[in-house]
């Protein structure tokens, strides 16, 4: 193979990997505000609710994360 095809070949690869660390930018700057928007849901459904005097404590405690 000769430079020119091998020169061609390598500015493709860093082509197709910074295209991919791009998008990989914007799906982590779009998760990032979600977890924004969640949190200032979540702040506003807790506003006017105190859970520490709840009448059930016990309740709400855990998480079962398994599916």
């Amino acid at each position: 193979m000769d430079i020119a095809a091998l020169s061609i070949i390598m500015n493709q690869i860093r082509l197709k990997q910074d295209t991919g660390i791009a998008v990989l930018k914007k799906a982590m700057d779009a998760a990032k505000q979600n977890g924004s928007l969640v949190n200032q849901v979540l702040d506003k459904v807790n506003e006017g609710h105190n859970v520490t005097q709840s009448k059930l404590p016990h309740l709400g405690n855990n998480i079962d994360t398994f599916v």
